[in-house]
């Protein structure tokens, strides 16, 4: 793979020199806790493996006049033979302990020569050569310290980066909670390393207790250590000649992008009985849009990192799938998720399917917020193609206020609010997120706000969809006559859509009728931009949750209105036709498909997504009248029941 215009090749005999120095330390380290405390039950491990085996050397940094004296013990740290021991005394190395051995020599070596890519970029060679040799001018001393602490980040943080990135591979269903890393140094990068060995090590002497929890510790440690090495990094100075630059590693297929977590291109492998179109009766809309954005992530660019529906517009990021029980939300997503699959297989593309459950949601604080954080970024992960679904969001993401909803269901909230449509989100194309709910009234205002499109989960509707679903669902493993009908013609899918969308031409709901014909009445047919923004005031007053975000909503739907075509099954099932060309030639392709935009169509969205509003704003209202009643009649049942007692 060729070097993009803004990457840099760490070599790799730059990285291989740092291979004794990174043994070394894995061998054997001194080192004083300077922040984190030892934990309990964290002895050293024994001093030899076996008879006749020495103890190995104590690695000591080699970097003058960088080690902050301390007067406090300094503690042995054998990492090598904390992990060669992590199997019940197993005399011979595992694989998995080789693995592991190995991992982490080449991060460390990684991230030394990271270190030297950022002191060469900075000047930060000279200053410490100056400094070495007794003549760092007065005026630089704090330029330099300023330095050492933004490399003491950037080694850490590729440190953690490469670790996770080479052990993903060898990664099983087994977790560790390992809580915060503390022990983050900033004085000069070899002691920040050295930070970094012995809180893993402590980890490995507490969590590790079996070989299968060997990985999960180690990655567990990565991901805690980027995370807070990211947080020091977002206020510390002098790290944009880190956070500017993009160190490739050819040999691992790394790509080392300043604070942002590097992900191996691996999809999951779905367990998951997939749907075909046809098995899914009724919810023509939902599932023509489905249909539709499952063909259009497929034409993401892995090497611009970009859709051309995202350029053009008409690219669902966000959508939410609202019915009552029962009326095929998850059928709707084994459809999409085996639709994607399939055409990800044709293609040879990763594709990475991930549902966040009510399993997600965890006692410890801050650990469901960095469950949804991983859910997000494994998700938008921009090497894949993914789909991220969040089912019965009403359980899951509290309402803020709402003193029933738990601590961990707040975290997830804002969470999600922050990658859907927060000051950082990027919409590159890759992946979209449904959230589903057969009761939508539950979810907060702005989270629900966040969702982009709206899919009305209605399931079966007419007297041919009750026999398509009871034919469907018999199988075939029976005699008996179908009747006077022909099976599935109702589910053509044009023609049902066609109909449906023409039957928002006026609103649903009875409360925006009385809007709709209302401002009809004053102002005539709804057919210029500024009458259409007067209904659209008029929907506002009567609904003041009706803001600015829903305007963005209806004119995103409008653009994929616009976008009302099928990529062809033939672009799908043989990726040359399309799916492998340029960039550009795609977005010409694209673009010739377009289709005008017509008022009917703004109308149509105005309405459809205006309904839902009023929908979920009058079934919340009702929700929450009922509750005060309830509260009312419990308050007076109380007060009866106390006067009683004190007559």
């Amino acid at each position: 793979m060729s070097l993009s215009a803004n990457e840099m090749e760490l070599r790799e005999e730059a990285i291989r020199a740092h291979y004794e120095a990174a043994a070394g330390m894995l061998q054997g380290i001194d080192h004083t806790p300077r922040i984190a405390k030892p934990k309990e039950g964290a002895a050293a491990p024994a001093a030899e493996r076996s008879p006749g085996i020495g103890t190995r050397r104590r690695f000591r940094s080699t970097t003058p006049g960088l080690v902050t004296a301390s007067t406090a013990r300094p503690e042995g740290v054998r990492l090598a033979d904390r992990i060669e021991t992590a199997d019940d005394g197993d005399p011979l190395v595992s694989p998995t302990q080789a693995t592991v051995l190995h991992g982490l020599r080449r991060a460390i070596a990684i991230a030394l020569a990271t270190g030297e890519a950022f002191s060469e970029a900075t000047g930060l060679v000279e200053l410490k050569k100056e400094n070495l040799e007794g003549r760092l001018p007065e005026a630089r001393k704090a330029e330099f310290g300023e330095l050492l602490a933004a490399e003491a980040l950037a080694v850490m943080y590729s440190f953690g980066n490469a670790t996770s990135f080479l052990l993903a591979p060898s990664a099983t269903e087994a977790s560790v909670e390992i809580g915060a890393v503390e022990e983050v140094l900033t004085d000069n990068a070899p002691l920040a390393l050295h930070g970094c060995l012995w809180e893993l090590d402590q980890e490995l002497a507490v969590f590790a207790t079996e070989e299968g929890k060997l990985v999960a510790t180690v990655m567990a440690y990565a991901e805690q250590l980027m995370e807070k090495v990211a947080l020091r990094g977002q206020t510390a100075p002098r790290v944009g000649a880190f956070t500017g630059a993009r160190y490739r590693v050819e040999a691992d297929d790394l790509t080392i992008a300043g604070f942002t977590p590097a992900r191996k291109a691996k999809g999951s492998t779905l367990v998951m009985q997939f749907k075909k179109p046809n098995e899914v009766v009724g919810n023509h809309i939902a599932k023509y849009q489905s249909m539709r954005l499952a063909k259009m992530i497929m034409a993401y660019d892995f090497d611009r990192k970009l859709n051309p529906f995202v350029e053009l517009g008409g690219f669902i990021f966000t959508f939410m799938g609202d019915g009552a029980p029962g009326t095929g939300k998850t059928t709707l997503i084994q459809m999409m998720a085996g639709l994607v699959s399939e055409y990800c297989g044709n293609a040879g593309y990763p594709f990475r399917y991930q549902n966040f459950g009510i399993d997600n949601i965890d006692s410890y604080q801050g650990k469901s917020g960095q469950n949804a954080k991983a859910f997000i970024n494994n998700v938008l992960d921009p090497s894949v193609i993914g789909f991220g679904t969040v089912d019965d969001i009403d359980q899951i993401a509290g309402k803020r206020g709402d003193r029933q909803s738990s601590a961990g269901q707040q975290e997830v909230t804002a969470v999600l609010m922050e990658a859907f449509a927060g000051a950082n989100t990027v919409v590159r194309g890759n992946c979209t997120f449904g959230m589903f709910s057969n009761y939508p009234e539950n979810v907060d205002d702005a989270l629900r706000q966040r969702a982009g499109a709206r899919f009305l989960v209605d399931g079966p509707q007419t007297r041919d969809d009750y026999i398509d679903i009871l034919y469907l669902l018999m199988g075939k493993n029976h005699d008996l006559p179908l009747g006077e009908h022909e099976a599935y013609a109702a589910q053509e899918i044009k023609k049902a859509v066609a109909a449906s969308f023409e039957g928002h031409s006026k609103p649903h709901e009875e409360g925006l009728l009385v809007v709709y014909e209302k401002v009809r009445g004053q102002i005539g047919e709804l057919d210029t931009i500024a009458k259409v923004g007067t209904y659209l005031k008029a929907i506002q007053e009567a609904d003041e949750r009706f803001t600015g975000r829903a305007i963005k909503n209806i004119t995103d739907a409008v653009k994929v209105r616009a976008m009302d075509f099928e990529l062809p099954d033939e672009w799908m099932e043989e990726p040359e036709l399309f799916l492998f060309k340029p960039y550009d030639e795609k977005l010409g392709m694209v673009r010739e498909l377009r289709q005008p935009i017509t008022m009917e169509m703004v109308i149509q969205e105005v309405n459809r997504y205006a309904d839902s509003e009023f929908r979920y704003a009058d079934k919340s209202d009702e929700v929450a009248i009922e509750g005060m009643v309830r509260d009312f009649g419990r308050q007076e049942e109380a007060k009866r029941r106390y006067l009683e007692g004190k007559g």
